[in-house]
């Protein structure tokens, strides 16, 4: 699995592909280069967005205001930042 992840000075940003509206949050592979994630939020008023985030924290260990949607609002494909993890930290805890 390559996925594209980038390093910063505050830690990591990583591509993803959602897919809203699924039957329970997961990780569903990689597709492109991008993280595939599947989520139960639809995808209207930014629902799918604050699910997206929550479950990244949840999965990270990190606070919530530590995984920034940098593109993507309203797209399927969308640049995470996620502060205070390292490229390594991220694919143990993702287990990818």
């Amino acid at each position: 699995m390559t996925l594209r992840i980038t390093t910063n000075a505050s830690g990591v940003c990583l591509e993803v592909q959602v897919q809203p509206r699924s039957s329970r949050n997961q990780i569903v592979g990689e597709q492109d280069g991008r993280l595939k994630i599947k989520l139960t939020a639809p995808p209207v008023e930014g629902e799918a967005n604050q699910a997206l985030i929550n479950y990244l924290a949840q999965l990270l260990q990190v606070p919530k205001k530590n995984v920034k949607l940098l593109k993507g609002e309203s797209a399927r494909h969308k640049l995470i930042e996620i502060i205070g993890v390292t490229e390594q930290e991220l694919i143990a805890k993702l287990n990818i």
